[in-house]
């Protein structure tokens, strides 16, 4: 088995200040969650495919360009299904409770405990990276660091792919999963406000899924985006991308 160098280490990524109650509250859903996606499919791309196509496009892009890591992987699904489409793919996530399910549902695959804001991710080292749906606990100032964090780790050619809710006002939850008490914080994005984030992370939008609002969930968005293969000292001085002429 791989060792986790890239977690736990010295990182220059905000620590948020609600991240202890954030963790505790997704260790006491996890169990109702992970059971929640076994016997409904709620959370499970395979039921819906859309959501199937975006991971699907995912997977065909990143494929041979090097690891991939499922940040906020929570039971496990996605993880899962995309080592079944043969990628090198490892899930982290924030909640120990969670990743206990994710082992117990996943053997085959790998699984760590850690926060996005506790990664140390190596420069050029991942093929791809996912924050499927679980990046919009962070808080706003704190999710910009972390895009360029993975932006860093990407190598020239590879995929970020994203999904989150898309909304004006941010929403606290204070019970979630069968009425489980929870604190956390959902931050709502307009998909132009994040797109642009994205683009200023240093990736290249490629492709934009825009979802309607369903019965267990609000209006979301899916993006995907390419680190840029090489950029040209007056580009990176300008802070230019690639094409642009503005």
């Amino acid at each position: 088995m791989r060792s986790y160098d890239w977690l736990m280490r010295a990182h220059p990524v905000d620590r948020p200040a609600d991240l202890d109650v954030v963790r505790e509250s997704y260790d006491r859903v996890a169990d109702n969650y992970a059971d929640m996606v076994v016997t409904t499919g709620v959370g499970d791309i395979r039921r819906d495919p859309w959501l199937k196509a975006s991971i699907d496009a995912f997977a065909d892009t990143v494929r041979g360009l090097g690891p991939v890591l499922d940040v906020g992987c929570g039971p496990g699904t996605v993880t899962a299904y995309l080592a079944e489409r043969g990628l090198d793919v490892s899930g982290v996530d924030l909640s120990p409770r969670m990743i206990e399910n994710a082992r117990r549902l996943h053997p085959e695959c790998r699984f760590a405990v850690a926060s996005a804001t506790e990664l140390d991710l190596g420069e050029a080292s991942l093929g791809g990276v996912l924050g499927w749906w679980s990046l919009f606990n962070l808080p706003r100032d704190v999710l910009p660091q972390v895009l360029a964090l993975f932006a860093r780790a990407l190598k020239p050619g590879g995929h970020f792919i994203t999904g989150t809710h898309v909304g004006d006002e941010d929403a606290v939850r204070t019970e979630a999963y069968g009425g489980v008490p929870v604190r956390w914080t959902t931050h709502k994005w307009r998909p132009e406000q994040l797109v642009n984030l994205i683009e200023q992370a240093g990736l290249n939008p490629v492709a934009e899924l825009r979802l309607p609002p369903t019965e267990y969930s609000g209006p979301g968005l899916v993006v995907m985006a390419k680190r840029h293969s090489r950029r040209s000292g007056v580009e990176a001085a300008q802070g230019l991308r690639p094409g642009s002429m503005t």
